[in-house]
């Protein structure tokens, strides 16, 4: 299967040849970073937007008595910032890291002007794509302050389908902001009622 590839993506949204797209795409840097490799470590400064075409990456943070907290997980055709580092100047709160090898495109925001000016259509993409980052965030916050540990597990599954065969359960459990005793609770429990994921 071909992999995805940012100029599927604008191509799949946009009315613009893909010619075009692979030309100001071509100026883009692209790297592969092996599995446990860090894209951003707390204290630095966020340079870029990562866009993953290949592989998984995971942002998380580490809590005052050294537990680690996962805010999201970036599969395929997924980007991942930390936006407060890379908008506002400020030395960011989070890691990064590599959970697979992955290929990974390093956007920075000149391109994203680049795109704005040269390719008609991708500012009301791109405003559509941040008001959905801040959709499910504002979502998963109410999720984490409301929602039981199974109904978050379901969350988790119908956001990312393919991740439980990817990630170790204590991961999940982290995003989840329960125990991994909880979640295999909630697993044994959903599973007497014969739910097996999709």
């Amino acid at each position: 299967m071909k992999p995805f590839t940012l100029t599927n993506l604008l191509t799949s949204n946009l009315n613009i040849d893909e010619e075009a797209i692979n030309i100001l795409v071509s100026h883009c840097n692209e790297k592969t970073f092996p599995a446990g490799e860090f894209l951003l470590r707390e204290g630095e400064y966020c340079q870029y937007i990562f866009f993953v075409e290949e592989g998984l990456l995971r942002q998380y943070g580490i809590d005052y008595k050294g537990k680690e907290h996962i805010l999201q997980f970036g599969p395929e055709n997924w980007f991942l910032t930390d936006r407060e580092s890379s908008y506002m100047g400020h030395p960011s709160l989070f890691f990064i890291q590599a959970l697979e090898d992955s290929r990974v495109l390093l956007l920075e925001e000149d391109f994203i002007l680049k795109l704005t000016e040269e390719v008609d259509g991708f500012l009301g993409f791109n405003n559509r794509l941040l008001h959905n980052h801040v959709h499910q965030q504002t979502k998963r916050i109410y999720e984490l302050l409301s929602a039981t540990a199974e109904e978050r597990y379901l969350s988790f599954i119908k956001t990312y389908p393919d991740l439980l065969l990817r990630v170790p359960q204590w991961m999940v459990a982290s995003y989840l902001g329960i125990t991994p005793e909880s979640l295999s609770r909630v697993r044994k429990e959903m599973a007497g009622r014969n739910f097996r994921p999709t």
